[in-house]
């Protein structure tokens, strides 16, 4: 069985009885070109099956269209959630999304981002881990631009997105007081990425601008049993808290599962808790949880509105783009 070979430009060329050049300008937008010239052309691409190779021609150009999309936990509801939301706004705008999968260490992020180089990407964007200083310097050489999402890496030509976490934190300590909650936790993964020890600081400075201590607790990795195991130590501890911050919604899931099927508690009755996300879970009849919305939306608009802005190109400019999330009220916190 004979391989399949592509077919070249100079074979439509030749079909068409045109130049080489007249069969780029015809698939170029805005190319000058003969109504009669692209007909024919057309035509002949027609009936040979030819299709531009935009990689080639990017390259020549080094424009690749690639964009690399390096993440971890692709399972996880809210980084699922974003990847597809960003693969569809990359897609749109005439990119191509390469999603690379990598655990979370420095490691595996440094390769992924030489692959990246090797496929000549134009632009990289990172949802997990942190790249060495060295790696982030050799893809800026290259001319490939870099996004970090809730990241806190600092250097110019990289644009970084977070999130307003310190406020996000003021509006869960408010939402526990005016519940009449003064025993504060907050609930943790042992990851320690950038985002969750933000919420986590946040939490503990506006609790503490109330005169409130927070019992503050760290369990392997960020999901589900995480909450589980974080709800068994609160709650077997000597002051139990009424009122529980979780970093993520998978952990919050998890945490309401443990208190009331291991410890027999009622939310809110007897527990009031806050998570972080907003993922499809937390609006279940099973859990109904109170939290904060990533603005997935916007995070990928304004992601791909920088890779089309020229600018910051020549410039090397890179910059901070601070996000809102907005808490979204269900039925985890006593009405104040």
């Amino acid at each position: 069985m004979s391989r399949k070979v592509y077919v070249s430009a100079q074979e439509v060329a030749a079909k068409a009885g045109v130049s080489r050049s007249a069969v780029s300008r015809t698939f170029t937008p805005g190319a000058s070109v003969s109504k009669e010239t692209r007909l024919r052309v057309l035509q002949a691409a027609e009936e040979l099956g030819y299709h531009v190779n935009h990689l080639a021609r990017g390259l020549t150009r080094r424009e690749s269209g690639i964009v690399c999309l390096i993440v971890s936990d692709l399972a996880t509801p809210y980084r699922s959630s974003l990847l597809r939301t960003l693969t569809d706004r990359l897609q749109n705008s005439g990119r191509v999304a390469m999603v690379i999968n990598t655990d979370r260490s420095d490691g595996s992020v440094d390769r992924a981002l030489q692959q990246a180089i090797r496929y000549r990407a134009e632009a990289s964007i990172i949802l997990s881990g942190m790249p060495d200083r060295s790696i982030i310097d050799l893809c800026l050489r290259n001319g490939q631009r870099l996004v970090l999402i809730n990241r806190d890496e600092e250097q110019e030509g990289i644009l970084r997105i977070n999130l307003d976490d310190a406020v996000a934190a003021q509006t869960a300590v408010q939402a526990f007081w005016r519940a009449g909650c003064r025993h504060l936790a907050f609930a943790n993964s042992a990851a320690g990425t950038p985002s969750l020890m933000a919420r986590e600081a946040g939490f503990v400075a506006a609790a503490a601008a109330r005169g409130l201590p927070v019992l503050v607790e760290r369990q392997g990795a960020t999901g589900y049993e995480c909450g589980r195991a974080v709800a068994r130590r609160m709650m077997t501890g000597h002051q139990r808290p009424d009122a529980v911050f979780c970093a993520t919604d998978l952990i919050a899931c998890g945490f309401m599962d443990g208190v009331r099927q291991e410890f027999g508690l009622s939310i809110p009755a007897d527990i009031c808790i806050v998570g972080f996300d907003d993922i499809e879970q937390a609006s279940w009849g099973s859990y109904e949880l109170t939290t904060f919305a990533q603005p997935v939306d916007e995070i990928a608009l304004e992601t791909v509105s920088w890779l089309g802005a020229r600018d910051n190109v020549a410039s090397g400019e890179g910059s901070l783009l601070t996000l809102h999330a907005e808490m979204i009220w269900r039925k985890t916190v006593r009405a104040g």
